[in-house]
């Protein structure tokens, strides 16, 4: 009989489908937390299993785990050497909290219980460890875990907790996934590389409160550069202004209004030693010839206004990056969006770009999910209805064996 809480496994996505991850949960107060972890690896697809340290079983039972997941919890090591047999079963280990003595003790190949002799043993077969350190901030700050850490990031990729007053939060929860998914399927892959996004809609002001604008959220371009910089690149993040909903959690970002703005921004970057820009954003195409200071009075005359076209982001580094461009456009089929897609392709200096159909209401702006279509020099590829942090994996994937031809 399958545990009803298995029920959940690939209800969300199924990008995780085949992996077996193993939580270990050290004696924080905030490792209640990481119940909901659990459940949402599960949700994509993992198969989770926790291990517990013995002072972490005193705070929260063994049985809540078992319930989340589905399978037996480890708190001791048997006969069944079970630190050995879950390093060779589980494709990663996240430890989730990790207090100030497990981090240490790490660092210091130390193995007195049954999380840190399993953690060794990942470490010595170079199996993905993900380490989320929750502790008080003084602790955290102090030197000898800050030590630990530098040491251990050789390694390990440590995501960092959320600092909030004195204390280093167990981090917010889709920040972790963002995090904790690119890099058990991919490592950091795109190390070394010098990415541009640009996500979100722009705005062309008519006076200070009308203006010309789109419906684009900035989903897309935001899961990007998500995706992109927890695979290890260095990104900067150029958006105008997207929805309160969507959470960008790169380090670098710029906020931008108008499409000139958007422009400038790319290219002095791209004069910076940024290599590559992905164009995710929406910028406006349009905007008015002139610009009124005061808000123009409705029982006024109306003035006459003509549009002019704004600079076209992709002519001002044309030539200076590779480039991966956008087309959402309106197409009866998927032939007709590709041959849309190729046209302008050609006509803006694409290295690769992404099309997708507008007419849709059911994917595209404001939507989680979108269906798009990659064309590169030598392929096209349909990439179906799937969740935009996906789209935005097979998207960098591309990108990763594009560059490489262009650059070898």
């Amino acid at each position: 009989m399958v545990h009803p809480s298995r029920k959940i496994i690939s209800s969300i996505s199924s990008e995780l489908e085949g992996y077996k991850l193993l939580l270990g949960v050290s004696s924080s107060i905030s490792l209640y937390k990481t119940i909901d972890l659990c459940r949402e690896l599960m949700r994509r697809g993992a198969d989770v299993k926790v291990i517990m340290t013995k002072s972490a079983s005193k705070l929260i039972s063994p049985d809540v785990f078992k319930w989340a997941t589905g399978n037996e919890v480890i708190t001791h090591l048997t006969g069944g050497i079970e630190h050995v047999e879950l390093s060779e079963e589980f494709n990663a280990l996240i430890i989730a909290p990790a207090t100030a003595n497990i981090i240490t003790k790490m660092a210091y190949g130390m193995a007195d219980n049954a999380l840190l002799a399993t953690a060794l043993n990942f470490i010595g077969k170079k199996k993905p460890i993900i380490l989320v350190p929750a502790m008080h901030l003084p602790m955290y700050e102090s030197p000898q875990v800050r030590d630990s850490i530098q040491k251990l990031k050789d390694f390990i990729e440590i995501i960092e907790p959320s600092i909030v007053n004195d204390l280093a939060h167990y981090p917010d929860l889709e920040y972790l996934i963002s995090r904790i998914i690119p890099y058990v399927l991919r490592g950091k892959d795109l190390k070394g590389m010098k990415i541009i996004v640009t996500a979100g809609p722009t705005r062309e002001y008519m006076d200070p409160v009308r203006f010309i604008s789109n419906p684009s959220s900035g989903k897309m371009g935001v899961a990007i550069a998500n995706e992109a910089e927890a695979r290890g690149a260095d990104v900067i993040l150029i958006h105008g202004p997207i929805s309160t909903e969507v959470k960008p959690f790169v380090s670098k970002s710029i906020a931008v209004e108008t499409t000139e703005q958007m422009a400038d921004a790319v290219l002095t970057n791209v004069e910076r030693g940024y290599r590559i820009a992905i164009l995710a954003g929406a910028p406006a195409d349009f905007k008015f010839n002139r610009y009124f200071t005061e808000k123009i009075n409705t029982h006024s005359n109306i003035p006459k206004l003509e549009l002019e076209l704004t600079p076209k982001i992709s002519s001002v580094i044309r030539g200076k990056a590779f480039i991966i461009g956008f087309s959402a456009e309106t197409a009866e089929n998927d032939q007709q969006l590709i041959e849309k897609a190729k046209i302008k392709k050609e006509k803006h200096g694409f290295n690769i770009i992404i099309a997708n159909n507008v007419s849709r209401k059911d994917i595209g702006f404001s939507s989680n999910k979108n269906e798009v279509i990659i064309i590169s020099k030598d392929s096209i590829e349909k990439i179906p209805k799937s969740y935009k942090s996906e789209i935005s994996r097979k998207i960098l994937d591309y990108l990763k064996e594009e560059f490489k031809k262009e650059f070898a």
